[in-house]
């Protein structure tokens, strides 16, 4: 009947929009964990906390990461290929999607779409677990006694998001 028809193409629009949002939201939180300078929180007594990013540790100034451009940083490098490399296949899977949702026959998967988000999905895991296994290689004897920061703990919330995204792209058939 036509308000059964109607109800569903709404229930079909919110469900649209709760995945448009799930994917925005894995987006935001894998930016988040590339630009944000706090993968590793060292706070000495009595002195200013230090925070260290992929790239950077910085007080009230900012350093180059010690040995990042040394042949012993590469699973820094690794980490930080993967995680800018995760950022990018995320936002790419959104376009993709985006493409996909006009382009593809009624019935049909978002495959491709899934593909590139699982993909970023893999890139996180391994980014977080090349950092959680290696972090005490990364930075000088000083700032070794510091903990994970808040970047890391995105990276970690975001490779289960990015991770169901791409398992709901997946399941998902276009509709009328």
């Amino acid at each position: 009947s036509a308000l059964e028809s109607q109800t569903n193409r709404r229930v079909m629009l919110i469900i649209l929009a709760f995945i448009i949002l799930f994917h925005l939201a894995s987006a935001i939180l894998l930016f988040v964990a590339t630009i944000h300078n706090a993968w590793w929180v060292v706070s000495p007594p009595g002195r200013e906390v230090i925070y260290s990013d992929l790239w950077y540790t910085c007080n009230s100034t900012c350093y180059i990461v010690e040995n990042s451009h040394s042949t012993e940083a590469v699973y820094l490098q690794a980490v930080q290929a993967t995680i800018i490399l995760a950022t990018i296949l995320c936002c790419v899977s959104f376009f993709v999607f985006m493409l996909q949702l006009f382009s593809i026959q009624q019935g049909e998967r978002f495959i491709f779409t899934a593909a590139i988000q699982l993909l970023a999905s893999l890139c996180v895991m391994i980014s977080a677990s090349i950092y959680t296994a290696e972090s005490k290689n990364f930075h000088a004897d000083s700032l070794k006694d510091g903990s994970y920061g808040s970047s890391y703990i995105v990276a970690w919330v975001s490779f289960p998001m990015t991770l169901i995204s791409g398992f709901m792209y997946l399941v998902l058939r276009k509709r009328k």
